[in-house]
């Protein structure tokens, strides 16, 4: 058996290192995400918590064509109550109250397709994508599982299956597999109160601010949720309650790409990474051997034979 001596183990380390540094130059540098333009023929919803009334149609109409479970646990088996998103659950409708205030609203949350997704630039191996209307997709054949996608939505939207062998990434994808055919969402479809509709974001922007317009005092802020957010979502809000209070950050006008585009520039183009990553590596592998040197001499000391290094 041939053994691998510490010179050599560190200078493998250091050919890799300095292979995937000189990968990582030779890439075209990633540049500063400007603000995006929606695609061309992006579709979208609009929500407004002044029309809904809490009935979780769509909560149903979603698992029901998506296909999944989600949790009845709380009404004893007798009803879908999820408490939040989760790998059973692609769409919600939540309560917000405070009685203090005096204010309280029901809220619908699912993926906001935002213009320029953090989940799809998050993502080292393109499972999350955006198609030409919009949609992010999660492509199973594509994805590794590292959850990436977790750790960058700015709305903690997609999930991981824990409990399956082979684990996806659930989220709301506009019902893309029947979108065609149905002609809109099932959450939209079934709304008896519109309180949720399906359109081109262009027409939804418009009847947003129209609604504005023509209801003065009524929505808070004035102002649609998501035209220009985090750099433009296609899931858009009117809220009567202040948009924090029912689980909508404020991000500013830049993406999550956009901010963040200037440190993974310089990061690729210099090849941080790869560097920092040879060199715990290194440190590593020096105080490993240093502490196995140390027991070797130990034994030698009490008579006991050295390695041969």
């Amino acid at each position: 058996m041939t053994r691998v001596s510490r010179r050599r183990l560190l200078g493998l380390g250091g050919a890799a290192a300095l292979g995937a540094t000189a990968t990582a130059v030779a890439m075209p540098a990633a540049e500063a995400s400007a603000s995006k333009a929606p695609p061309k023929n992006a579709i979208g919803m609009l929500y407004d918590t002044t029309r809904c009334i809490g009935c979780n149609s769509c909560v149903v109409a979603c698992a029901e064509t998506n296909g999944l479970s989600p949790p009845t646990q709380e009404a004893d088996g007798r009803w879908i109550m999820p408490r939040d998103l989760n790998p059973e659950t692609k769409n919600i409708i939540q309560l917000f109250r405070d009685d203090a205030a005096g204010q309280w609203s029901f809220v619908k949350r699912q993926c906001m397709h935002c213009i320029d997704p953090a989940c799809v630039s998050g993502c080292p191996f393109q499972a999350l994508t955006k198609d030409e209307r919009g949609i992010v997709r999660w492509n199973e054949a594509q994805c590794i599982g590292c959850r990436y996608c977790e750790v960058a939505c700015p709305f903690e939207v997609p999930k991981f299956q824990w409990d399956r062998f082979n684990p996806a990434i659930v989220k709301c994808e506009f019902c893309a597999h029947v979108l065609d055919e149905q002609g809109q969402p099932s959450c939209t479809k079934v709304c008896p109160a519109e309180a949720v509709i399906f359109g081109t974001r262009e027409a939804l922007l418009e009847d947003a601010h129209a609604r504005l317009e023509a209801n003065p005092g009524r929505y808070h802020e004035e102002r649609v949720y998501g035209e220009d957010d985090a750099g433009g979502l296609q899931v858009l809000y009117l809220s009567h309650v202040p948009f924090e209070k029912i689980g909508l950050p404020k991000l500013g006008k830049a993406s999550i790409p956009g901010q963040v585009g200037p440190f993974h520039t310089w990061a690729t183009k210099w090849g941080v990474f790869p560097v920092l990553a040879f060199a715990a590596l290194a440190a590593f592998v020096k105080r490993t051997w240093s502490k196995h040197d140390e027991e070797s001499m130990r034994i030698e000391a009490e008579g006991g034979p050295r390695d041969q290094l």
